[in-house]
């Protein structure tokens, strides 16, 4: 039970930094729609490869979803992903 409280406050801190980071003017236009794709992809009420299909239907959601975000997070410089990531730990602390 406690990775699984560990893992879920990881997501929501992830899920603050990105909402940080979209916002900021310096992240490229890219990237905003690569995180965009991501999310939108992720709440989606259909997949590509609907969840029926064994091991494809859910594999689809494990690999497209951190992939765009793998790849968004490439485009963005680091200082930005810093500064976001260090507001969010200080509205915990």
């Amino acid at each position: 039970m406690g990775l699984l409280r560990e893992t879920a406050g990881k997501l929501k801190t992830e899920l603050a930094v990105y909402r940080l980071v979209l916002e900021d003017v310096r992240t490229p236009l890219p990237a905003k729609a690569l995180l965009g794709l991501a999310v939108g992809y992720a709440l989606m009420p259909f997949d590509l490869i609907p969840d029926f299909i064994p091991v494809l239907g859910h594999l689809d959601d494990l690999v497209i979803v951190p992939v765009l975000v793998i790849l968004a997070l490439k485009l963005i410089p680091q200082e930005v992903i810093s500064e976001c990531r260090q507001q969010v730990e200080n509205r915990h602390d």
